[in-house]
């Protein structure tokens, strides 16, 4: 691929993040994407990235990759019998410190929160994601910590988890790209893992 073709590629992906961030993805056309990016040619997205839910799929992969590298980095230094905590903060603070290393402003979270409402396309994140060998041993060693918790529980707190990381760290975003509120990214995420780590621990109701 020439340097030429490489730009406009990372250029289509810039932009494409933000309007689907800004207006969902689905109201969003490859030809206003090729507009926004500057290209005259009105197939320029589908010539790089082919269908909608291949250009999903790059965004995701664009972020994924430095995430991955984040979580394997702090898992280095959690040992086996670590507390809760450790854990939950490993789900959490790879992706705020990805976010706050992007600088401002970001629109990466509030893109995949805008993915996972759409049906046709939350299976891309889940994909790219979910599939993650270090979240993976992220959850086995949450799990080891609460050895306890019915398996149909530890599903339906698992999905709590999900849409609170993705939905607060979408609102952040908001709040930091319009300057509203006073928490960065590191008390965000400190926040969110005293959150979860009260979910995780709180009774259950038979």
């Amino acid at each position: 691929m020439t340097d030429r073709a490489q730009a406009t590629r990372e250029r289509i992906l810039a932009v494409a993040e933000r309007l689907y961030a800004e207006h969902g993805v689905l109201a969003v056309s490859n030809r206003q994407i090729g507009e926004a990016a500057g290209q005259g040619n009105n197939n320029a997205v589908g010539y790089h990235f082919g269908t909608r839910t291949d250009l999903v799929r790059a965004i995701v992969r664009e972020h994924a990759g430095p995430i991955e590298r984040l979580r394997r980095r702090r898992l280095d230094g959690v040992g086996g019998d670590a507390p809760l905590r450790d854990w939950v903060g490993c789900l959490v603070h790879p992706t705020s410190e990805h976010l706050a290393g992007l600088g401002r402003p970001t629109w990466f979270a509030r893109f995949a929160a805008q993915v996972m409402t759409e049906p046709s396309l939350r299976a891309v994140i889940a994909e790219e994601t979910l599939t993650s060998p270090s979240l993976a041993r992220t959850l086995d060693g949450l799990y080891r910590c609460l050895p306890g918790l019915p398996a149909e529980v530890r599903a339906e707190r698992d999905d709590i988890t999900r849409l609170l990381l993705m939905h607060t760290m979408a609102e952040r975003e908001r709040a930091i790209a319009e300057g509203a509120g006073t928490a960065g990214w590191r008390g965000t995420a400190t926040g969110l893992t005293d959150v979860l780590v009260g979910m995780w621990l709180a009774p259950v109701t038979k």
